[in-house]
């Protein structure tokens, strides 16, 4: 089968591997959808990640499609299913699992690889994070289902109350979930990115107001003209970048949380004044992956229309134009793109 292969930065390859086979408890999918992601944007640029892969790999984490092949022992599935596979599952067994604290979990199985024809599914996602996909619901739109998962946890993560005002910083497909989101949960959402266009978007989602950070001078005193010289009640950040970190945290007011989801290089830091963390009293979190409740609540709500997430996918494309692909992502042509084997 045809499948992608990462090898370091920058170099994907296409090559022809063998149809993978479903050992005892796992599942085979022929993929149906594989939607490209910020983070294998990052992986890609990087080289590597410092939880999920490390090169030479097969590339690709979110994917729906179709169950072409079933292992023993395997119940409650059969060939002709359509599924999303969720890239992991926690083991339910350690410290962390045994806390509920899933996302931490010492053992997360990952998986790779859905930019493929075919995807093997392990025996652990099969038991905990393997959904059927609603009729009326596409491939293309469930395979945002670990994505968004990952915001709503982080959402939750995130302290907000119905009308606080929120500084959202980065306009990728995360950021704009992030707007949607906490749009529903009734927070007054600043969105500041980089990109006319998807600051458009994110007014579809419903914030309040959009900026274009190459039009401003000074980030924190913009949000704090929009919050009364205060800063914002929540603010979330999610591009990954250092600098950002430390901009996220000069937009909080007293008593703010901080959620510093974007994830940064390996090795990088950020400095922080201990005078306003302890003074104003801030919270600061990093949040990270899902949970397989968030993984449930996510396919519920692309089922439900609630939010116009189509808005995301800015093209489908064949599998052989994988690269091109993420040349687009890396120059912000496209924010999310449809792979078709």
């Amino acid at each position: 089968m045809l499948a992608a292969v990462l090898y370091g930065k920058e170099d994907l390859r296409l090559e022809q591997i063998a149809t993978p086979v479903p050992a005892p408890g796992e599942v085979v999918i022929r993929v149906g959808a594989a939607t490209t992601c910020g983070t294998d944007l990052k992986v890609w640029r990087r080289g590597g990640h410092a939880k999920m892969l490390k090169p030479p790999t097969p590339f690709g984490h979110e994917a729906a499609g179709t169950i072409a092949a079933v292992g023993e022992g395997v119940t409650g599935w059969q060939v002709g299913d359509r599924v999303v596979a969720n890239n992991s599952a926690p083991c339910m067994t350690c410290f962390f699992c045994q806390k509920q604290e899933y996302s931490l979990c010492t053992h997360l199985s990952f998986n790779n690889g859905t930019f493929a024809e075919y995807l093997k599914i392990p025996a652990p996602i099969v038991q905990h994070n393997l959904l059927h996909i609603p009729d009326h619901l596409s491939d293309a739109l469930a395979a945002m289902t670990e994505p968004l998962a990952c915001v709503l946890h982080g959402a939750a993560r995130s302290n907000v109350k119905p009308s606080d005002r929120v500084a959202l910083l980065g306009d990728g497909a995360i950021g704009l979930m992030f707007a949607g989101e906490l749009v529903r949960q009734g927070a007054e959402v600043f969105l500041f990115g980089g990109s006319d266009r998807r600051l458009e978007i994110g007014e579809q989602f419903g914030v309040a107001k959009t900026f274009n950070y190459h039009r401003l001078a000074d980030i924190p005193a913009q949000v704090k003209a929009l919050t009364d010289g205060w800063g914002a009640d929540v603010v979330i950040e999610a591009t990954g970048l250092p600098a950002v970190w430390e901009m996220a945290i000069a937009c909080a007011r007293p008593g703010a949380t901080v959620n510093l989801f974007g994830g940064c290089p390996r090795d990088t830091t950020i400095t922080v004044s201990t005078e306003q963390l302890h003074y104003s009293e801030l919270t600061l979190k990093g949040v990270f992956h899902s949970t397989p409740q968030y993984v449930r609540a996510a396919l519920e709500l692309l089922a439900s229309g609630t939010l116009p997430f189509k808005l995301l996918i800015s093209d489908h494309q064949p599998l052989k134009n994988l690269e091109q692909v993420f040349y687009d992502m890396r120059d912000r042509k496209v924010i999310k793109v449809a792979m078709q084997p």
